[in-house]
This record gives structure tokens, C-alpha cells and sequence, in this order.
């Protein structure tokens, strides 16, 4: 006489357990690699704009830089 149903393992559910273990993992992985993404976005765009105000300054200095050089070179030639 064979088992009944409620005590031999049913390969099907046994195949949809595994696939929603499976689809569960999937959506934690998306979920976590899309806080991720976002994180690195942000991050992204904090640096660009510290590499802009960087390059601003830079430019700044380089600016004050020559005009030293040319009063220098202004007050070389008066004296």
C-alpha cells in the first residue's frame, strides 16, 4: 500500500520552495546593490562638486599668482 499524499515529500512544492527561497535571495541582492548604486551616486556627485570648487580655487590661486608676477615684474622694471 503506497503513503499518502501528506506524507510523501511532493517534488513540485519541494521546486517552488527552492524557487521562492531562491527569488527571496534575488530581491535582497536588488534591494542591497540598489542602496549601493545610490550610494555611490551620492557619493559621486559630492565629488565632482569638491573637484569643481577645487579646480575654482586652483584657478583662483593661478589668477593671484600672475598678477603678483606682473606687479613684480612692473615695479622691477620702475626701480
Amino acid at each position: 500500500m503506497s503513503a499518502p499524499d501528506s506524507v510523501k515529500p511532493d517534488p513540485v512544492k519541494q521546486e517552488l520552495a527552492a524557487l521562492g527561497a531562491q527569488v527571496d535571495r534575488l530581491l535582497d541582492a536588488v534591494r542591497r546593490l540598489s542602496e549601493e548604486n545610490r550610494s555611490l551616486r551620492h557619493s559621486q556627485e559630492q565629488l565632482a562638486n569638491e573637484r569643481a570648487g577645487l579646480m575654482a580655487r586652483n584657478e583662483q590661486a593661478r589668477s593671484r599668482v600672475e598678477a603678483m608676477i606682473q606687479r613684480l615684474k612692473a615695479l622691477e622694471n620702475n626701480g
